[in-house]
């Protein structure tokens, strides 16, 4: 009930249009009594031989259809503009609410389940909340209209009719209480196939190029067993409930021909008035089997709407303020004792203290796994540190919100990501009013520019999901224009050079030495060749700084950071002859 009462604030929104959808139905289904009243018309003036008012009645249960079946269509109209306009606002709703969450309650969801849940548990609440409502209240509607035309015509038969009523009422509890973990399951289910099949076609290279294809579709089959399962489930015990309902309501339905057999035959009733009452029956089980059908429809919306308040009731990323005013950083970084877990079971960063001035160059080298990924998301504030504090211009970094802190911060990955789209695009992330001339200088600088002048539509050229008609080296180079358009403060460059050959090497450090110009830069790499000319070097192992200086005084030093340059000497005399 809670969820439903929740899904029927969307309703509010729109209540001309629900009470519009609601008045064609109601009159639609007014239009019902008037039939079983002319066919009864009929037939006890043709029994008297009585033919005079025929041609009449006959146009006006033509005109009774005609009129229903008009408001029906202004109804179905309706009901389309609203559910569809329902969709869009709770999917809307949901998805801002998506990007407002922090990191980590992405890094424990799967990108399939939070697809499943914003395309079909938004479309299964929706369900519920306009076909629920119009179908129920018409049901409920028709059912009071024709007891009431049916206790007009005989008590008895009336009653005779309503007989299964408490067994059909007792039915619909036992199938309400016990549906919801069904319905929970087959949700559950869809997800995980949904989340499967997100990341095998993701990653469907590595499967091609493992060679496990044969693999993975077991895999597959496996969890659309699971699917299949309980959805039969669901199924199996629908194909006893239903009947089941179905039979009831044709018990009242013979009870009523017996017994009205009998009074036609005793003289106690009319050929007429009994065809009027079979055809009134007729009318009254026809809702109560829709009643039955929505009873199915909201378990499973009940289920749906159950994961999609359970995201919308997360609470949104702390700090965060939309369409906040830019701030003026200059660039003076400061870490004071900071620590950092992301549980009790796992501290990462211990008492780190650090000082980058603007304008200056920080390189955080050491083993995989020794927390410069995560010192750096600490400034971003994708995660919040536990102990000591952050200062950004002698400022608390608390102090700024999420959006004009991440504003002032540029950032460069090894795994630079294009959105499914073309370059000029992509570029804009960076800058959403540059020009296509602004765009092209940016990629000059980046290093890009020639070999985006040969594609096929130059700035307009679709890069594909995840930029994947790209090169690595390209997709790099373009981030570094993306990151340029940006013109931040403070720079954040995490393995910009890893996973290409020396030539683009070259081509995207010359791109980074301009990108990092008068900007407070902090670089994580493994390539030495990055990180030698850096104002400070901090040597980082098991989320502590172990060694901090310039190149030539830590290689004097002849501690952790003299064996890096040792272990990856061939790749330094490299570069060093690159450059």
């Amino acid at each position: 009930m809670k969820t439903t009462l929740r899904v029927f604030a969307y309703v509010r929104r729109y209540p001309w249009m629900a009470a519009g959808m609601l008045a064609c139905a109601v009159l639609a289904t007014l239009m019902i009594v008037v039939f079983p009243k002319v066919t009864q018309l009929i037939i006890d003036d043709v029994r008297a031989g009585r033919g005079d008012r025929l041609t009449w009645l006959v146009l006006v249960a033509a005109a009774s259809f005609f009129v229903r079946d008009a408001f029906n269509g202004i109804r179905i109209v309706l009901n389309n503009t609203f559910e569809q306009r329902v969709i869009f606002d709770l999917r809307s709703d949901l998805y801002a609410h998506i990007q407002q969450l922090p990191l980590t309650w992405f890094d424990n969801r799967a990108t399939g389940d939070i697809m499943t849940r914003l395309l079909e548990d938004v479309t299964a609440v929706e369900r519920v909340l306009i076909d629920g409502i119009e179908g129920g209240v018409v049901a409920v509607l028709q059912i009071v209209i024709v007891a009431a035309m049916l206790f007009s015509y005989n008590a008895q038969l009336a009653g005779l009719a309503l007989l299964p009523v408490p067994l059909l009422i007792a039915g619909a509890l036992a199938y309400t209480l016990t549906a919801p973990h069904r319905y929970r399951l087959q949700r559950k289910a869809s997800s995980a196939m949904n989340a499967l099949l997100h990341d095998n076609l993701a990653g469907i290279r590595q499967i091609k190029t493992y060679v496990r294809e044969r693999e993975e579709h077991a895999r597959f089959n496996a969890v659309s067993q699971q699917l299949r399962a309980a959805t039969l489930t669901v199924m199996k015990v629908w194909a006893m409930y239903n009947p089941t309902m179905s039979f009831l309501g044709a018990c009242g339905a013979v009870l009523v021909v017996g017994f009205g057999g009998r009074a036609v035959l005793r003289g106690e009733m009319g050929v007429g008035d009994l065809v009027a009452v079979l055809w009134l029956v007729g009318a009254l089980y026809d809702p109560v089997g829709k009643l039955h059908s929505l009873n199915q429809l909201v378990q499973a919306g009940r289920a749906a709407g159950e994961r999609v308040f359970e995201i919308l009731d997360t609470p949104a990323e702390p700090g965060r303020v939309e369409h906040d005013e830019p701030v003026s950083i200059v660039g003076d970084v400061r870490f004071q004792d900071v620590g950092f877990a992301y549980s009790e079971e796992l501290p990462v960063l211990h008492h780190v203290t650090l000082h980058a001035r603007p304008g200056e160059t920080v390189a955080l080298v050491g083993h995989t796994g020794a927390g410069k990924s995560t010192l750096v998301h600490l400034l971003t504030r994708f995660y919040e540190f536990n102990d000591g504090e952050i200062l950004i211009d002698g400022k608390p970094l608390r102090a700024f919100s999420k959006s004009a802190l991440r504003s002032a911060i540029g950032m460069v990955t090894q795994e630079s990501f294009l959105f499914n789209g073309s370059i000029r695009d992509n570029l804009r992330l960076g800058k959403p009013t540059a020009t296509d001339a602004e765009l092209l200088d940016a990629l000059a600088v980046a290093n890009a520019r020639e070999f985006v002048d040969r594609l096929p539509e130059g700035l307009g050229t679709v890069v594909g999901e995840r930029g994947v008609k790209l090169s690595v080296g390209e997709k790099q180079r373009v981030s570094i224009a993306r990151a340029l358009l940006k013109d931040p403060p403070i720079l954040v460059l995490d393995e910009a050079t890893a996973s290409v050959d020396t030539q683009t090497e070259r081509l995207i450090q010359q791109a980074l030495d301009r990108l990092m110009a008068q900007r407070t830069s902090f670089v994580i790499a493994h390539r030495l060749s990055t990180v030698r000319h850096a104002d400070q070097i901090l040597v980082m192992d098991r989320g502590r700084i172990v060694e901090r200086g310039r190149h030539d005084d830590l290689l004097a030093l002849g501690g952790i950071y003299a064996r890096l340059c040792e272990s990856s000497f061939l790749e330094t005399r490299e570069a060093v002859g690159a450059g």
